[in-house]
């Protein structure tokens, strides 16, 4: 077979969504897979309508291609069971049409990783994003590039640079709209600098559900109404509502926040009675509180949310007093595009299309503009950046409702320096992968770590105060009602096993607390090493020196053992492979 010919016949398997990785090996060469770019179809996408909007989320600083696996636990209990974005593994692909082994079920679950990140290559990377929207909006006029936030934050360079780094990319990128999460933990003040001297006249900064302590004036512009093709769109901001609680407090001490559902109706409102024709929120709510709000909401055409990292394949139609809303959610760590087309008669929606578009960089070119400001943001970093502490023996990842095994990893490390028996951390949802095999460098540890509050901490808490943190965590994952719910996974815990039932009553949803095989005693006080603490005042060594020396002095890093508790209750739980 002539190369051209295999080349025809591999893009045309990828259109078709066969496995690119039967083709790969007839090549003799992982190149062919990435020399089939140009003739493959996936991102020749025909525009719909009249109004078209682009959205990506949570990427989480990553300016490079990275992998990132997606989650294999991701409950739903009680009226969300079985629906996204509670779907996992062989369950999604189930209920979005899907078939196994193509590159859509790699980019979209966690089934046989590590051999197709190797078939496919890596997800992201901004200049490979940017020739992505070049190219979207070549074939949509005056589409509008929406940021859904948690942009600023989560790799090195964000920390080192206070947001600098991503603030420009974003500027290149073409970015129209945004709103924000973890942007917030670089301080008010930095976030007012970038918005009065970066962001001004290039970028707006919405979010309606920010106001100030002392007389509820607004932080900023709640939304905007931006003409494309001649329609009236508002894009209504909604930042994360617990950033003072899962973050530190002291960091936007003069703020409020919160869901507040009867002021985005009367945002919403506003927005109508000043000619909007279609109305989107831009969310970083995550996608349970997404759902509930577009059932209680009126007036909302489509809520673009983020927060929860779930790559969900389709939107989600809900009803409500007034008519429906599209709820989607574009994934995180730049690994999708999400693309909605409205066409817009007589002044209403009356179709739509979406597409949520996986960015491969193996199968987009990078755009050289783009590409030369990564490496220019960089460059002073790159030696820091490159060093290489340890290699791993498995595959390092972090999502899941309970544990990751780079989390374990971390966990492993501080209970070995810091000599504690027990030890805890955040349940965040960032943070790269690794292959087996591959090096960790110090990037991909401050990957996991990258914080503004990063000092690691060693307590005495009795086991009652371990059960009752556990218990708080429990709830901000599994309470019945969204509202409640604050987006992230359960805490990590090395050392301690215990049982969780997610559907039992607040305050008893945890039992069976054991180490060692001995019952924890309520009374007795346990050595407890943790990071990223909130309350003001903290002080530590940061985590990422504790871990870079941990990782330092072992060099080679076995396969993790995941610590992770007995979970009652997921029987059948499409959210839970194998749930039993």
């Amino acid at each position: 077979m002539h190369r051209r010919e295999f080349l025809q016949m591999l893009a045309a398997a990828a259109a078709a969504g066969m496995p690119l990785s039967r083709y790969a090996h007839a090549a003799g060469s992982a190149d062919s897979v990435e020399s089939a770019s140009a003739g493959s179809s996936m991102y020749q996408l025909p525009a719909f309508g009249n109004v078209h909007l682009l959205h990506f989320t949570d990427c989480h600083a990553q300016l490079n291609p990275i992998y990132f696996r997606e989650p294999d636990v991701n409950l739903g209990f009680g009226e969300q069971f079985g629906k996204p974005p509670h779907l996992v593994g062989e369950s999604l692909l189930k209920a979005y049409g899907i078939k196994p082994g193509t590159v859509d079920a790699h980019a979209f679950t966690y089934l046989d990783f590590a051999q197709a990140a190797k078939t496919y290559g890596k997800v992201g990377g901004f200049a490979h994003l940017a020739s992505l929207v070049r190219q979207l909006k070549n074939s949509r006029p005056q589409a509008l590039l929406l940021d859904g936030g948690d942009t600023w934050q989560g790799s090195a360079t964000a920390l080192w640079t206070k947001g600098q780094d991503m603030v420009e990319a974003c500027k290149l990128l073409g970015v129209d709209v945004m709103t924000a999460h973890w942007e917030f933990t670089l301080g008010d003040k930095r976030v007012q600098e970038i918005i009065a001297k970066d962001l001004a006249g290039k970028i707006d900064f919405v979010a309606q559900n920010v106001k100030t302590n002392d007389f509820g004036d607004p932080v900023f512009t709640p939304y905007v109404i931006k003409q494309i093709n001649g329609i009236p769109v508002a894009i209504i901001g909604q930042a994360f509502p617990y950033t003072p609680i899962a973050n530190p407090r002291y960091m936007v001490p003069d703020w409020t926040f919160g869901i507040q559902e009867k002021e985005m109706q009367a945002t919403v409102n506003d927005a109508r009675a000043k000619g909007a024709q279609v109305v989107v929120v831009l969310s970083h709510n995550g996608m349970d509180v997404d759902l509930k709000m577009a059932g209680r909401v009126t007036g909302i055409d489509a809520i673009m949310g983020g927060h929860t990292h779930d790559g969900v394949p389709a939107p989600v139609i809900v009803a409500n007093a007034s008519g429906k809303t599209l709820v989607t959610n574009a994934g995180s760590n730049g690994k999708f595009l999400g693309v909605l087309d409205f066409d817009v008669v007589h002044g209403k929606v009356s179709d739509f299309r979406y597409k949520l578009l996986p960015v491969f960089s193996n199968l987009l070119p990078a755009d050289k503009e783009m590409q030369a400001l990564i490496t220019r943001v960089r460059a002073p970093y790159a030696q820091q950046l490159g060093e290489q502490l340890a290699i791993s023996e498995g595959l390092l990842y972090r999502r899941g409702n309970f544990n990751g095994s780079f989390d374990q990893l971390i966990l492993d490390g501080l209970m070995a320096e810091k000599n504690a028996e027990i030890a805890f951390s955040p349940g965040f949802r960032w943070g790269t992968s690794l292959l087996p095999g591959q090096a960790i460098t110090m990037e991909h540890l401050m990957d996991q770590t990258a914080i503004t509050y990063p000092y690691t901490t060693v307590t005495m808490m009795s086991g009652d105060t371990i059960k009752t943190i556990l218990e708080d965590v429990a709830d901000n994952l599994f309470n019945p009602d969204p509202y409640y719910q604050q987006g992230g996974d359960m805490v990590r815990v090395g050392g301690l096993q215990y049982a969780i039932d997610p559907v039992a009553a607040m305050g008893k949803r945890i039992s069976d607390m054991r180490l060692g095989g001995k019952a924890i005693e309520a009374d007795k006080q346990y050595k407890v090493a943790g990071w990223a603490p909130v309350a003001e005042g903290a002080s530590g060594e940061p985590v990422w020196d504790v871990m870079a020396r941990y990782l330092r002095s072992q060099k080679q890093v076995s396969a993790r053992r995941l610590n992770q508790p007995v979970i009652k209750g997921t029987r059948g739980n499409p959210g839970m492979e194998g749930a039993t």
